[in-house]
């Protein structure tokens, strides 16, 4: 059986002295992954950054059962340092996590994303798909148990898409419980186990995959 790894009960975020949404209730399971979607403005972005933590809510509570250093956040920026290589940025993460990964095996993880050939260039000098993957190398080093995604498919080609998937796949397989807001809910459907819908400055859905699907046929 799967163990809840967030808990969120009642969240309302106001942004002075409007209302993004209200009435968020929400379990997050290990091993699975719950999809996040809605209109533009619905208030995805900001219900991720309180899960995260990165964002306190008006009102609510939400008890994260993970620590901190389990958790990666990957979303539209990329942490990614420009003036560092590809491989300098991931020793320095490799260093604030305490992860104590060797250069070779920063470089394997580099390989694993495709970028290993690129490993001694400046970050600067990456295209928006090459920095998305290495931001995914980022998470990958952590192995975290709770992931946040925003979008991350944003700037990918088919190929690094492909690779995403893949990863997100094994990271649900190893017990991580994924956090994935998108913009293609029909296609990434298809990996998920959950769905949360915002709409209406509310939470207009949050149940199974095939529970959604019937909602949508109806």
């Amino acid at each position: 059986m799967s163990t809840c790894v967030l808990q969120a009960l009642q969240l309302s975020h106001f942004f002075g002295s409007r209302l993004i949404f209200k009435g968020v209730s929400c379990q997050i399971m290990a091993g699975q992954i719950t999809l996040v979607g809605g209109p533009n403005g619905a208030g995805k972005s900001t219900l991720l950054k309180i899960m995260a933590g990165l964002l306190a809510p008006s009102s609510g509570t939400i008890e994260r059962k993970v620590p901190n250093a389990a958790m990666a956040f990957m979303g539209h920026q990329t942490f990614v340092y420009p003036a560092l290589s590809a491989l300098a940025n991931l020793e320095f993460w490799n260093s604030v996590y305490e992860q104590g990964q060797s250069e070779a095996e920063l470089l394997a993880l580099l390989d694993r994303v495709g970028l290993k050939p690129f490993a001694l260039e400046s970050a600067g000098t990456f295209s928006r798909g090459m920095a998305q993957r290495l931001s995914l190398a980022r998470v990958l080093l952590v192995e975290p148990a709770l992931i946040f995604l925003d979008e991350p498919a944003t700037g990918l080609d088919t190929a690094s898409q492909r690779l995403l998937h893949t990863e997100l796949d094994a990271a649900k397989v190893r017990g991580a419980a994924i956090v994935w807001i998108s913009h293609d809910l029909e296609k990434d459907a298809l990996q998920a186990d959950q769905m949360l819908i915002l709409s209406g400055r509310r939470m207009s859905f949050c149940g199974s995959v095939p529970d959604w699907r019937s909602t949508c046929q109806a």
